[in-house]
């Protein structure tokens, strides 16, 4: 089950649509006038003048199932799914039909409600996605409805250019994820596939994975957030596979290593060749031991004296 919601101007235009497909029937309704697309579509409009300032005052929510739940969904039972939905979205004291379609394999029904309610009040919209993605998880669990396949099971050519990148690139990450124990395995893996991955950073440098806001992949020029992709794909969430580890003692074998490297670094740079010469290029003078240097000074005093300086 799942719900897809729109929002719109014109009641007359969605009734249309909903009442035109081939075996179109109103399954459930609530204070409209059913005999024919005109009342119904005078009756959603009458209501609509208790707040003209409104601009969109149509709610319309696609609610489908899988096939495989064809059998369980009898026209009373879709309806009473439909009345749970709709108490779980905050979408009551208003005008509604629930028209079912019969034109795919899925089943599915069109919800088109009046967001002015019948006390004039607006029915908000403010946080819709997020209870509509609550909703129908919680009456799938209630009912024992099937859950979606997943992106992985999508037929990829039939999709449009961006969408199709889209999902390439989930199903490499989802292979990545399979044969990569580490980080550096998981972007290699994805190079291959014509993948890069990118770190989008909080700071000018990457030291600790605090410092990491989040994760972008790019294929075929065209980029995209891994929340674009799937929500699984966060940083947190790859980071807890792929293990770069937070913990005290690892982060200070790890900056031991990093300074050990850029010590070396350093000092290959001051002993390298000609790097630090003079222009003749001829070497500087090493400087004498202590010991040298203080025998040198009493020779040159004992010579002062022997010439009676």
């Amino acid at each position: 089950m799942i719900g897809k919601i729109k929002k719109g101007k014109s009641f007359g235009g969605c009734i249309r649509y909903v009442m035109g497909k081939d075996n179109a029937a109103i399954i459930d309704s609530d204070g409209v006038l059913l005999e024919n697309i005109r009342e119904i579509t005078a009756s959603f409009n009458y209501q609509r003048e208790l707040n003209p300032k409104i601009k969109q005052p149509v709610g319309h929510i696609a609610l489908s199932f899988k096939p495989e739940d064809k059998a369980l969904l009898t026209d009373e039972f879709m309806a009473k799914i439909a009345r749970e939905y709709m108490e779980l979205m905050g979408i009551k004291n208003t005008q509604f039909i629930l028209v079912r379609h019969h034109n795919t394999d899925n089943p599915h029904c069109h919800l088109v409600y009046n967001r002015i309610g019948y006390d004039g009040k607006v029915i908000s919209s403010q946080g819709d996605y997020k209870r509509n993605e609550i909703a129908t998880k919680l009456l799938k669990d209630r009912y024992g409805l099937t859950y979606a396949e997943g992106k992985g099971k999508t037929n990829v050519e039939k999709l449009h250019a961006s969408e199709r990148v889209k999902y390439e690139i989930f199903n490499a990450v989802k292979a990545a994820l399979k044969r990569s124990g580490t980080w550096k395995e998981f972007n290699d893996y994805l190079l291959r596939r014509g993948i890069r991955l990118e770190f989008v950073k909080r700071t000018r440098e990457i030291k600790k994975p605090d410092d990491i806001q989040g994760i972008r992949f790019t294929k075929d020029g065209q980029t995209f957030k891994a929340s674009q992709i799937c929500r699984e794909f966060s940083f947190a969430r790859l980071n807890a596979r792929l293990g770069w580890k937070t913990s005290e003692s690892h982060q200070e074998s790890e900056h031991k290593v990093q300074q050990r490297i850029l010590n070396e670094g350093h000092l290959l740079e001051s002993t390298g060749p000609g790097l630090f010469s003079p222009t003749s290029g001829t070497a500087p003078e090493e400087p004498l031991p202590q010991e040298e240097l203080l025998r040198r000074r009493k020779k040159k005093r004992q010579k002062r004296k022997g010439f009676g300086l």
